[in-house]
């Protein structure tokens, strides 16, 4: 399923300097095929990715379609348009879900 791949090669991808340097959980509330809670945690040891909550409170919540994901992990699709940030506690909140490009 695209979703589950996309997530497959987010985990594949993420580098011990990436998770130090950005310190964040995302959380996804996916709508559409596929749709649900799905979550990148670049904060604690595990560095994981995938389906359901993550494994800590998430730092920012976004919502978008779960096309939309898929386009914006396969670059057809910037970022900042697609979705909906649900969750940011603070500023550096704000730079944590804008930070994630970088992984795109």
């Amino acid at each position: 399923s695209p979703i589950a791949e996309t997530f497959r090669v987010i985990q594949g991808a993420m580098s011990e300097e990436y998770v130090r340097t950005t310190q964040g959980v995302y959380q996804f509330e996916l709508s559409g095929d596929e749709g649900g809670t799905w979550y990148i945690d670049l904060k604690t040891e595990s560095r994981s990715a995938g389906f359901g909550k993550p494994p800590v409170t998430a730092d920012v919540v976004m919502s978008m379609s779960s096309t939309d994901f898929v386009k914006m992990f396969t670059d057809n699709l910037k970022p900042v348009l697609p979705f909906r940030i649900e969750k940011v506690s603070n500023k550096d909140d704000m730079v944590l879900a804008v930070s994630l490009e970088k992984m795109l």
